[in-house]
């Protein structure tokens, strides 16, 4: 499942760099990457909810987690911003023009250098998706035994992509990492959208093939597409094990 909804990180950290361009897309993705493993693990299939709808909330929420962690207001400074831009926005419309520091200091029932301080404060707007951060809660904690897991659920995907070949891997990467399209990508490296395609087909085929021989309960992934080549994949798999330190299923030993 983990391999199969990659492209969702992608879309989404890209939904969300498109409306905040001053955030890592890196670090967007690598915390909607450790969400979806951690919405792999948790997931319960009796509760009738969809997977990809219940990753799409876990990832979600390990990007606001990321977003938060790393921007610079409190949650009590952008209840004064969120204010602050209230009352200038009520004294504009009531005054026809910006209000001056003393009628918002007037306006919000404090002394001058406070209003001063505030203007400061509302100008750098801390960004189109803090809204929906206000009022939220901190994520839930991992037992030790969980967090063991998950890590090594993000070492197995970080050594799944680098044992790729190195034209796969650069396909992988470009498009699931870096949000590229297979038009672009297929000009840059002079060869058909077509080609492309493929490449990325069977670096996803290598990915899942890894899963299932070396994640123990992720053996029951279905291979919905046809195994790749033999000796490829036999190669494929020897280097994944050397650098994932030979943990291998044994129904694919």
């Amino acid at each position: 499942m983990i391999v199969e909804h990659l492209p969702l990180v992608g879309f989404l950290v890209s939904k969300v760099i498109a409306s905040a361009t001053h955030l890592s897309r890196d670090d967007l993705a690598q915390a909607g990457a450790v969400a979806l493993v951690k919405a792999v693990d948790a997931y319960d299939a009796e509760r009738g909810v969809p997977f990809g709808a219940y990753a799409r909330e876990r990832i979600l929420g390990g990007i606001r987690d990321e977003m938060r962690a790393t921007d610079w207001a409190k949650r009590s400074t952008r209840q004064t911003i969120k204010e602050t831009v209230a009352v200038q926005e009520q004294l504009t419309a009531a005054l026809g023009r910006r209000p001056s520091t003393g009628e918002l200091a007037s306006a919000l029932g404090v002394d001058r250098a406070t209003a001063s301080e505030y203007e400061g404060l509302a100008s750098r707007r801390v960004g189109p998706y803090d809204e929906a951060f206000v009022g939220d809660e901190a994520s839930e904690v991992m037992l030790p035994e969980a967090e063991l897991v998950v890590r090594e659920r993000i070492e197995f995907a970080h050594a799944a992509v680098a044992a790729l070949p190195e034209r796969l891997r650069y396909v992988i990467e470009e498009i699931y990492f870096h949000d590229r399209a297979v038009t672009e990508l297929a000009e840059e490296l002079g060869v058909t959208h077509s080609a492309v395609s493929q490449q990325r087909s069977e670096g996803l085929r290598l990915l899942r093939l890894g899963a299932a021989g070396y994640l123990a309960d992720e053996t029951e992934l279905p291979l919905q597409v046809p195994a790749p080549s033999t000796s490829r994949a036999k190669k494929y798999l020897d280097d994944l094990g050397g650098a994932f330190g030979g943990r291998r299923s044994t129904t694919l030993a």
